[in-house]
């Protein structure tokens, strides 16, 4: 009697095994293949005789074989299951992708555990790979990833510009003026405007306007170095915040980016445009008591550099 309960508790769990949606592989210490559930043959396209008494590794020859030994030597000397999920390798074995609603992922995301069997003797003679599909939670924690990546962007962008706007900016150059407190590191900011430009909108209207703006933007943004932070101050205002060049440094790609916004040639509507900048620049080495100061500081120089005639750079306190 006891063995007829015993084989049919055999007979159960296999056709749990079986019907459950996850896939159960069990493998022998020399990684070849002893059980094979409908999870595995579906996804895999080889049915249990095919792949019994196969090698785990000839079966999928994408698992990286030295990782996954690794991991197996580890289960067995600790006699505890160990997991990779699937921020970290986003899939163990590379099965296709059928989910309809997430079918832009060419693959299945998994999770994986691997556990260890004890034979009646208490030795680990054979593993657990149990493998979790997790494409619909993956697909959508990196679709939320995506749009909080996406708002943040818009949160600290102008939007005529794309530059960055004055918030995040100036948070930028207030941390820039903390660092140079504590390490006394070089900076600079420049903080420029469009000549004239109520003249702009007056002759050629604001929609031209706002097409000088742009390509002023588009002009500064490739002048810029990857540790560069640019932004709109306001109107036809800009601003650049330079680690680690001084003043010398800042007049530099000042005059620079003067030179080139003289020869820009902007057209709208079959009219040109001209126009020119005026700049100015502070140093951030220069004692101050707040990053507001150095704003300051930039402003007086542009007003002087308009005040004396415009299309010119003055570095402030030189």
């Amino acid at each position: 009697m006891a063995e007829n309960m015993d084989l049919n508790d055999f007979h159960w769990l296999l056709a749990i095994v079986q019907s459950i949606d996850v896939g159960v592989v069990v493998l022998d210490r020399e990684y070849r293949v002893e059980v094979w559930n409908s999870f595995m043959e579906n996804h895999s396209g080889r049915t249990a005789r095919d792949a019994a008494e196969r090698s785990f590794f000839e079966l999928f020859p994408e698992v990286e074989e030295r990782w996954f030994r690794n991991k197996v030597e580890n289960v067995v000397t600790l006699g505890t299951p160990a997991f990779t999920i699937w921020e970290q390798r986003p899939y163990l074995v590379r099965f296709k992708n059928y989910q309809p609603i997430t079918g832009l992922e060419d693959f299945m995301y998994q999770n994986t555990t691997i556990m260890p069997l004890q034979a009646t003797n208490s030795k680990i003679e054979h593993l657990c790979l149990i493998i979790y599909d997790v494409t619909g939670v993956a697909v959508n924690k990196r679709q939320l990833q995506a749009m909080s990546d996406q708002f943040k962007h818009l949160s600290r962008t102008d939007r005529l510009t794309g530059l960055n706007n004055r918030g995040h900016w100036e948070e930028e150059l207030k941390r820039e003026h903390a660092r140079h407190r504590r390490y006394g590191s070089k900076a600079s900011l420049v903080i420029f405007d469009i000549d004239h430009f109520k003249k702009v909108n007056d002759t050629y209207g604001h929609q031209a306007g706002d097409a000088v703006i742009q390509n002023v933007a588009k002009v500064l943004r490739e002048q810029l170095r990857d540790t560069d932070i640019a932004g709109r101050y306001g109107g036809e205002e800009f601003v650049v915040l330079l680690p680690d060049v001084d003043a010398a440094g800042g007049r530099v790609f000042a005059e620079r980016l003067r030179m080139i916004v003289e020869r820009l040639q902007v057209s709208y509507e079959g009219q040109v445009i001209p126009f020119t900048i005026s700049l100015g620049v502070a140093d951030l080495s220069e004692p101050s008591h707040d990053h507001q100061q150095v704003i300051q500081w930039a402003d007086q120089a542009l007003y002087n550099s308009k005040r004396n005639g415009r299309n010119q750079v003055t570095v402030f306190g030189a």
